[in-house]
């Protein structure tokens, strides 16, 4: 049975955020606002959720699984960053960008590009998000909730639990959000380069 949570957008109530945070670590796949798309999340180092987070969204392991990431100190840990890059990522983050870097062995490697070594992150702007990072006190995996065979992205909770019922574990109820996913921007070449151009102004790096 999934369950259904309306938590405050700018004040999220702690002992729901708790509870969601238990949810996740007992293994749950759980529908959260982010400042761009809805998105689905769940523990970083649960490899049956991530599986199944795969295929409730209907990827394979080349497509990028993105890591919430509660700053830019906590990027640093899970993606190589040099001086450069560390000056763009401080101008963008928080925010709506997904930035695709050279992971480090704090990644799993199952969770990082089969090929390429890469992973995208994220430092989200969205008060529920943070919340649920600073409880759990890791990173979240997530995905735009976009379903399979579908283009458009699930921005209404109240769909999004009859779509999913019973397939997660949790809906939380932030409010609508964006129809505009993350501007996507992969900065493993000596100049970024421009994947997706979504919310985010892609001028902060220079494109």
């Amino acid at each position: 049975m999934t369950q259904y949570f309306q938590i405050h957008p700018d004040n999220p109530q702690l002992r729901l955020i708790k509870q969601a945070v238990q949810i996740i670590k007992s293994g749950g796949i759980v529908a959260v606002p982010t400042d761009s798309c809805y998105a689905l999340v769940c523990q970083l180092d649960d490899k049956d959720a991530v599986t199944r987070l795969r295929r409730i969204r209907g990827v394979d392991d080349k497509h990028h699984l993105t890591l919430l990431c509660r700053d830019l100190s906590e990027i640093a840990l899970y993606a190589k960053v040099d001086n450069r890059q560390y000056r763009m990522l401080k101008a963008a983050t928080p925010g709506p960008y997904t930035l695709i870097l050279e992971a480090t062995k704090e990644v799993p490697r199952r969770l990082s590009h089969p090929s390429r070594k890469t992973i995208g992150l994220r430092v989200p702007e969205n008060c529920i998000t943070h919340a649920l990072l600073d409880e759990l006190g890791q990173p979240l995996l997530g995905t735009t909730l976009i379903l399979p065979g579908e283009e458009e992205i699930q921005t209404d909770p109240e769909v999004i639990r009859e779509r999913l019922e019973k397939t997660v574990e949790l809906v939380i109820d932030g409010g609508a959000c964006s129809l505009v996913p993350t501007t996507v921007i992969d900065m493993t070449d000596e100049m970024p380069q421009l994947i997706r151009q979504g919310r985010g102004d892609a001028s902060l790096f220079g494109l």
